[in-house]
Order: C-alpha cells, then sequence, then structure tokens
C-alpha cells in the first residue's frame, strides 16, 4: 500500500518503518508510550521557538535533576534509524546533559512538521514564557512555513486573532526596539505605539527616554500621538519631549486644588516649561501667599 505524503509535513514512512512501532532500532519503541531514550540519539527541535536559554536556570534545573531525576518525561517524534528530535522539553534535554545523565525519559509520538511546531510553541508558551519577540516570530513561522491563515493560527494556539495579529506587527519595528523588547527593557505596551512611526531617530530617541527615564505606557503613547498630529514638514525636525506629557492634566488638577484657581502647564520640546496659576485681584494673591506660609 502506498503512503500518501502529507503536505504539510513528511510522510509516515518518512517518520516510521511501522505506524505502531519503530522495528528500525535494536530495542523497538512503542509509539504513544514512554521509554528511557539515548540522549546521544536525540536531536535538538528545529521548530524551537526559543532561541536563548537562561543559564542560571539551567544550572539550577541541572542540580534539581542529580537530586529528583527527571520528573516529567521529554517529548519526542521518531525521525530517522535510531534517532528521535525533541517536540517539548528541550530545556530539560539540556540540563540532563550537564547533570551527565545518558539516557532520559521521552514520550515517544508521531508529529508532522506542523504538528513539531505548533507543540514546541505552545509547550513553551505556557512552559517557558516566551517574550514578545519569540512568540511573534513563532507565529511568523507558522504562517509562512505550514501556509496557515490568521485566523487558522489564532485557532491552533487558543488565542484571538487581535492578539495574534498585535504580537506579528512587532516584527515591524526597528531591530533596536525588538531587541529591548526582547531582554525585557521594555514592555510591549511600550513597543506598540511605536510600530507605526515612520521617524526610525524618533522611535529610537523613545526608546532611550522609556529605558533612562522610566517612562509609563501611557506617556509614550501621548508622545506617539503628538508627534503625529504634527505637520509634515514639522514631524521630521520635532524631537519627543522627554516628560510626562500624559500627567500634565493630572498636574494642573492638583495644583488648582492647592491654590484654589485655575492653572495651566506648559512643557517646550527639550522639556522644560512654565507653570502659570491665574488670579482675579489682589486678594487672591493675599490667599495664595496665606497658602505658603502654613
Amino acid at each position: 500500500m502506498t503512503v500518501k505524503k502529507n503536505g504539510l509535513g513528511k510522510g509516515l514512512t518518512a517518520l516510521l518503518q511501522n505506524a505502531n512501532t519503530d522495528v528500525s532500532g535494536k530495542n523497538p519503541v512503542a509509539l504513544n508510550s514512554t521509554a528511557e531514550i539515548n540522549i546521544s540519539d536525540i536531536q535538538a527541535n528545529p521548530f524551537q521557538p526559543r532561541t536563548e536559554f537562561d543559564e542560571a536556570a539551567l544550572d539550577e534545573l541541572c542540580e534539581s535533576i542529580k537530586i529528583h531525576g527527571i520528573i516529567q518525561p521529554i517529548t519526542v517524534r521518531k525521525v530517522g534509524h535510531g534517532k528521535y528530535e525533541i517536540i517539548s522539553g528541550e530545556r530539560r534535554t539540556r540540563a540532563s546533559i550537564r547533570a551527565g545523565l545518558k539516557t532520559i525519559p521521552a514520550y515517544v509520538r508521531l508529529a508532522n512538521d506542523q504538528g513539531m511546531l505548533e507543540m514546541a510553541l505552545i509547550e513553551n508558551i505556557h512552559r517557558e514564557n516566551l517574550n514578545p519577540v519569540e512568540i511573534a516570530l513563532s507565529y511568523q513561522r507558522l504562517l509562512e512555513e505550514v501556509n496557515l491563515k490568521q485566523e487558522e493560527l489564532a485557532e491552533r494556539v487558543g488565542k484571538n486573532r487581535s492578539t495574534v495579529t498585535n504580537y506579528l506587527r512587532l516584527l515591524k519595528l526597528p531591530e533596536e526596539i525588538q531587541i529591548a523588547l526582547r531582554d525585557g527593557q521594555i514592555s510591549m505596551g511600550h513597543a506598540r505605539p511605536l510600530i507605526g512611526l515612520e521617524d526610525k531617530e524618533f522611535a529610537l530617541q523613545i526608546l532611550d527616554d522609556i529605558i533612562d527615564k522610566d517612562l509609563s505606557v501611557r506617556t509614550v503613547e501621548e508622545m506617539v500621538k503628538q508627534k503625529n498630529t504634527l505637520p509634515k514638514d514639522k514631524k521630521a525636525t520635532s524631537a519627543p519631549v522627554a516628560t510626562s506629557i500624559a500627567n500634565l492634566d493630572v498636574w494642573e488638577q492638583k495644583f488648582a486644588q492647592l491654590w484654589n484657581s485655575k492653572v495651566k502647564i506648559k512643557v517646550s520640546k527639550n522639556g522644560k516649561g512654565e507653570l502659570s496659576i491665574l488670579f482675579n485681584n489682589e486678594a487672591d494673591l493675599v490667599k495664595m501667599a496665606e497658602r505658603l506660609e502654613k
């Protein structure tokens, strides 16, 4: 009987010689079961969405494995004569190698390339806390390599389509901003307003301000909003206002309550500004002075 190849991945004959049992090795391993497999026969998952692993965390897991062993088996698929590929559990495998283990408990199952990428992505999102850039790159790979539509992708990973779209849009950011997001220097909330900016220098200046001045997400949104409302001839030369623009109305209200008068705050492009307190007559000035003396 001829086995029809799956358009999304390799045919079953390329994965296993038998659909129920691996008969290619000396010690056959039944599918959908757990067995001790030589770590030397296991290779990394080419669809692994995580690109970096915390060395300190790996060392901690290594010490735990030395004491308690592998509590949860990894999951692998058969890829050739006596060889396996990790579906999920690359972190556990790396730590086991550091711990000096020769074998590791593994659950053996079937998976085509689409299944490999989906399972690795979902397992990592739930257990490894992928950063937003890694998630976005993984979503992009599903779209491009498995030919999924965004609706299908959202359904596969259990997310709303808008959530998937928001992650994918992060890949439009300048590389410097993606790196800062990946490294946790800024949040996804900080990054999203910067996506639509055409002025890269302006975006990078805001990035520096977020890191140096610990700007809030709301402040960044207001800075971008002001930039987008400028006339086209001024957008190219304007610099971001490195101050809490979004909080000016709050400060005006606080000062207004303090002086019992209307207050205006103006901020220039370099971050400097002026505070104006309105009064109606000399009696108002006297009252203000009395408040200062208290």
